[in-house]
């Protein structure tokens, strides 16, 4: 694999630095963030933040004429200390972490009739998971939910998205000073599901954030992660795997805001494609704001092409008004299987299909092992194993 750009920061300058990035945050985004999608304009593809999607396959999510007809079942299992209420629009925590960015965010804040709220109260430490489940029934829905943490609660949570239909979602994490929150988003959707969401984290003082965001299925699917501080010594690690198969459309956006002094982010997303018209978007976007002295920060993407036919497109942004941090840097690779490592293993007498199968489990599993949930851990090596029997063999 080619590494196409890898800038540590030593001596180097932040203006040197914010010229090496491709465009500015502020200059990417094609109107200023809103609760009201009218001051969205409807989007024909040459905004910078649209101009990878196939608006023709939202299906009407970007253009307001998708119209909910309640054809998803929610489910949220919760252990003892956690508190789940569904809402109105007129609840004041709502928005707390961020406002839309785009129109189809803009449009899920402004139709959904409910929001879940899930509540985890100061101090209090989870043995277990809390499990959402998103199941598409082939309608279509819009869903807003957050995940609120007070002062020094531990938590996990996953959130489960599978079934089929066209689907706006946006998650707001809160999470209280001292507070620690892993989330593990799975998107693993019918063949012609479609999902668009953006999910906001505000992190308070010292406290710990780590996301994975797992997708495998749906004919397209577009999340739009964002990160910003609370209060100093704030941590977010923001990790992400996707297989793109023939025909599907996957895209990850990220932004991480560091509008707060002495905070820290790593972000690392791994890809791996195979058949023809696959297509992966990574959007990675790191923004040090002039206040923000003390940042520690590195984003990384990784992409494996299996066959002929995928393709992948892989930016990296970084962008730093001060000289006062403690680093930033910013990397992207994307290369073919290596038959170098398949002959290896074939030498050794392990069959092609196993050995492949080896290579690209080895390539996911440093992300994978971080999870830390058992069950999630094992059907996403179960997953990629199915994966990898639809293709014959080797990219050339």
């Amino acid at each position: 694999m080619a590494e196409a750009q890898n800038i540590p920061v030593g001596s180097t300058t932040a203006g040197q630095i914010a010229v090496a990035a491709e465009s500015t945050v502020a200059t990417r985004m094609s109107a200023p963030p809103s609760f009201d999608v009218a001051d969205f304009p409807v989007p024909h593809g040459r905004e910078e933040e649209w101009r990878f999607t196939p608006l023709e396959r939202l299906r009407g999510l970007h253009d307001g004429t998708a119209v909910a007809d309640g054809g998803f079942r929610y489910e949220v299992t919760a252990p003892a200390g956690v508190t789940y209420k569904q809402v109105g629009r007129d609840d004041e925590r709502l928005g707390r972490a961020g406002k839309p960015v785009d129109r189809v965010a803009a449009q899920v804040f402004s139709a959904f009739e409910k929001a879940g709220v899930v509540s985890i109260p100061k101090d209090t430490q989870l043995s277990e998971p809390v499990r959402i489940a998103v199941h598409g029934q082939g309608g279509t829905d819009y869903s807003h939910f957050l995940v609120e943490l007070g002062a020094f609660a531990e938590a996990v949570v996953v959130i489960d998205h599978t079934g089929d239909g066209v689907f706006g979602g946006n998650v707001e994490y809160v999470l209280g000073d001292g507070a620690k929150l892993t989330v593990v988003s799975v998107q693993d959707w019918d063949d012609k599901a479609v999902h668009v969401g953006q999910h906001n984290a505000l992190i308070g003082r010292d406290a710990t954030f780590k996301s994975f965001v797992v997708t495998f299925g749906g004919d397209l699917v577009r999340l739009h992660p964002r990160v910003a501080y609370a209060g100093t010594g704030g941590e977010a690690e923001l990790f992400g795997l996707y297989f793109t198969d023939a025909g599907q459309h996957q895209e990850h956006r990220l932004l991480v805001d560091h509008n707060t002094p002495h905070c820290k982010s790593n972000v690392a997303y791994k890809g791996a494609l195979q058949g023809d018209e696959a297509h992966a978007v990574w959007i990675g976007d790191v923004l040090i704001e002039a206040k923000a002295e003390g940042t520690d920060t590195y984003e990384m993407n990784r992409n494996l092409v299996l066959t002929d036919g995928a393709r992948v497109d892989s930016v990296p942004n970084l962008e730093i008004e001060t000289g006062e941090i403690v680093g930033a840097g910013h990397a992207s690779a994307t290369g073919r299987f290596d038959d170098e490592q398949l002959f290896y293993l074939m030498a050794r007498g392990i069959p092609a299909d196993e050995a492949r199968r080896l290579v690209v489990r080895g390539f996911f599993a440093e992300l994978v092992q971080q999870i830390g949930v058992d069950d999630i851990e094992e059907r996403l090596l179960v997953k990629i194993d199915e994966e990898l029997e639809t293709v014959s063999g080797p990219g050339r």
